[in-house]
């Protein structure tokens, strides 16, 4: 069998539809049917029921799949052990990343990998909306927070805490809150993912290391209100250095901006509940040394930037 073939089928049993797998693969429609058809064949199984409306996976087609996914991770798997012992990083990686962090900080850290390894191909999808690792054909993901599926392998690159911000302009405008409450006064720049609103901003009292107990350090919670919110942290953060209001943002996402004096933190004495920046594999089979370089260098590099 032709792994083009089984790759079309996988592709297209993922998105339920034989033009959007083609159009993934770059080949046209007819070409993409005739493949199926003529796997089909070599199978004596029909593996879709087509309509004018819908394409259905049939039973006989879902048994395969599961092999299919297999034999697929098997092929990637041996010729990353091959590259493995010839000292090279090599294939493509198909990579999603937040949009903030990756459009600003990761993108050029890429280049940087790229330029080291010429065979090694990158795919990025910046959004922040949570990847379907086999919907969107994602290798890898970067992403805050723990993972929900115990099956995804994740790989710790930093632990990052949200600060509270805005810029000069709005500073000399509204003022600039002393404690957490004052926050409901302020006009705050929200974060939209999916249909949930972060509206709650939860502040914890940094430790002053005085020899005072840390436990007694209870985290604040605030409701806050805006006239903006945005489902991509990149708009927050652009609207914080127009100085449209008091945005709560990754450390990482406005480092730049502090060093530079576009934005300020306000409230230093407070900062959120420290959360994970992960490396995500959707298998342990999946993890290449390709995965295992782009792991180690991202670790050095954020550590290198929460240590400015």
């Amino acid at each position: 069998m032709n792994l083009a073939d089984l790759d079309l089928f996988v592709r297209t049993a993922d998105c339920g539809s034989i033009t959007r797998a083609a159009d993934q693969l770059n080949m046209s429609s007819a070409a993409a049917s005739a493949a199926i058809k003529r796997l089909e064949r070599q199978l004596a199984a029909q593996l879709f029921i087509r309509s004018t409306r819908q394409l259905r996976i049939t039973a006989e087609g879902e048994r395969f799949l599961v092999y299919c996914r297999k034999a697929l991770q098997e092929m990637e798997a041996g010729k990353a052990s091959i590259n493995a012992l010839e000292g090279k990083v090599a294939g493509e990686m198909r990579i999603s990343m937040p949009s903030d962090l990756g459009r600003n900080m990761l993108l050029a850290w890429m280049d940087e990998i790229m330029d080291q390894h010429p065979d090694l191909s990158l795919n990025i999808l910046l959004g922040d909306a949570l990847s379907d690792f086999y919907m969107d054909r994602v290798d890898l993901a970067i992403r805050y927070g723990n993972l929900e599926d115990s099956s995804m392998v994740a790989f710790r690159l930093a632990r990052i805490e949200r600060l509270l911000c805005a810029s000069p302009g709005y500073i000399a405008n509204f003022g600039m809150p002393e404690k957490p409450e004052d926050l409901v006064q302020h006009n705050c720049l929200l974060f939209q993912l999916s249909s949930r609103i972060n509206h709650i901003w939860q502040l914890v009292p940094e430790y002053s290391g005085d020899g005072s107990n840390r436990q007694t350090q209870k985290p604040v919670s605030v409701r806050v209100s805006g006239d903006r919110y945005a489902n991509d942290g990149d708009v927050v953060r652009r609207w914080a250095i127009a100085g449209k209001g008091i945005a709560f943002k990754s450390r990482l996402d406005i480092a730049a901006d502090l060093r530079a004096g576009r934005l300020v933190r306000l409230l230093p004495q407070y900062q959120s509940p420290k959360i994970d920046l992960n490396l995500i594999s959707p298998t342990r089979a999946q993890i290449s040394p390709a995965v295992l370089l782009l792991r180690d260098m991202l670790r050095d590099k954020f550590s290198a930037q929460l240590d400015l």
